[in-house]
């Protein structure tokens, strides 16, 4: 598999990348094979058929619009795809596609049955969805040329591909763009047992010796995600090797998740003064998001897309018609009394 990433202009196989590199490392802790795919049971048998039938049948795989929170694996899974299809695949984030003549001259430089991944899909221009209809539909890109009355459409051929849409706000796709997707997959915040696994096998990938109750402590301040919990285990093996320890146990993990401010939630620094800015600034609320945005000089989509996930997940932050509130359970968390 060859995986061309068009926001940079390169292409990378593991002949070409260096051995030390941070990007190895990352790829290393990626899935190679569906079995190592942990969790997502219903998508993975999803993609599999899909995937079969595609090669069975000698034709491009059907689009698919892959959503959910970040980091539980859209990315992953999109290489496996292209993997077991044993085609190219083509990576690009929404964001970067500014012009129609962009999607454009990626689409007529795609190999027959080739993957399309874009990334934050939903934030692409409109414009640049429209050519997309056509392209899905009927593999031609209707172009137009000229203005006014001299205006004319020219039609040109595409390859059949597959293209996979990845977001993390499916709501904010326009409906045309959305129905011509034959598969929407929703991908869910993983259970502590499976990130118990991921931690495992990729600790043996990174050659870190773990103890079974760090693990599980790994799993437990990961906030239900993969690419949190990848993060907390590198970040603890760095740990681990600046104070020579040959095995990793819980006082370790506790230790790493201090230095980044992680309680043993799993809540960060960020996550607590979200909590705490409601309680103290608004009296626990109701407060709006604009207000909320405001107060801690944070983006908007930061607080909806990041954060407030996981804390409308476990409770401690509720959503209602006159704006956030915090729950019982964050008060208790945070120290505080009614």
């Amino acid at each position: 598999m060859e995986i061309v990433n068009h926001a940079e202009s390169r292409v990378f196989t593991p002949d070409t990348l260096d051995q030390n590199n941070e990007v190895i490392q990352e790829a290393k802790l990626r899935p190679q094979n569906f079995d190592e795919y942990i969790g997502q049971k219903k998508i993975v048998e999803n993609i599999e058929i899909m995937a079969k039938s595609a090669t069975i049948r000698n034709q491009a795989m059907d689009h698919a619009l892959l959503s959910g929170p970040p980091g539980l694996g859209k990315t992953s899974l999109a290489m496996l795809i292209s993997k077991i299809l044993g085609t190219q695949l083509h990576m690009i984030s929404g964001p970067a596609i500014e012009k129609k003549g962009d999607i454009a001259a990626i689409l007529t430089n795609l190999s027959p049955k080739d993957v399309l991944f874009i990334d934050e899909i939903h934030r692409m221009d409109v414009s640049c969805e429209e050519i997309l209809y056509s392209a899905m539909e009927d593999y031609r890109l209707d172009i137009l040329i000229g203005q006014g009355p001299a205006a004319r459409t020219m039609q040109i051929d595409i390859v059949p591909f597959t293209l996979l849409g990845a977001t993390t706000r499916s709501g904010l796709l326009s409906n045309p763009l959305r129905d011509r997707f034959m598969a929407h997959l929703h991908f869910d915040f993983y259970d502590n047992m499976e990130l118990s696994t991921i931690v495992e096998n990729n600790a043996k990938k990174l050659g870190v010796k773990l103890a079974g109750d760090a693990k599980v402590q790994i799993a437990k301040c990961a906030r239900g995600t993969p690419r949190i919990a990848n993060r907390i285990l590198r970040r603890v093996r760095d740990y681990a090797l600046v104070k020579n320890r040959s095995e990793i146990d819980v006082g370790d993990v506790i230790s790493s998740l201090q230095l980044m401010e992680i309680d043993e939630t799993g809540l960060d620094r960020m996550d607590r003064k979200i909590l705490q800015v409601i309680q103290e600034y608004y009296g626990g609320g109701p407060v709006g998001i604009e207000a909320l945005c405001a107060t801690l000089s944070e983006d908007r989509g930061t607080i909806e897309d990041v954060y407030e996930p996981y804390l409308l997940k476990e409770g401690y932050l509720l959503r209602t018609s006159r704006g956030r509130t915090i729950s019982e359970k964050a008060k208790k968390h945070l120290g505080l009394t009614y």
